[in-house]
């Protein structure tokens, strides 16, 4: 019984290191792409032309590369709201808490 007490106890500890584990990658990624957003944000607040956003915020990239990707997903997103909204909203942070909530 000790024994099956102390393996549970282990397992338990070992899959709330790996959760932990998990919420920290998924923290970072989330961060990552709120960075891609708020440049985004940023190119749409300078008047860049939608097809032309890409290679402008490649130019200013401060992510890993693999979140390159996400450019051309998220663009439209951003540019599809009104100009005040992109102005007066935080963008990056919504997109944190919708990631996060994934």
């Amino acid at each position: 019984m000790k024994r099956f007490l102390v393996m549970a106890v282990v397992a338990a500890s070992s899959l709330g290191g790996i959760a932990r584990a998990q919420d920290n990658a998924k923290v970072e990624s989330c961060g990552h792409q709120a960075t891609v957003v708020a440049a985004i944000q940023q190119a749409r607040l300078d008047r860049v032309k939608e097809r032309k956003v890409h290679e402008h915020v490649l130019a200013k990239a401060t992510w890993p590369e693999n979140f390159n990707t996400a450019i051309p997903l998220l663009t439209p997103w951003v540019y599809e709201m009104k100009m005040r909204d992109i102005r007066e909203k935080d963008l990056a942070a919504a997109w944190t808490e919708l990631c996060l909530q994934q």
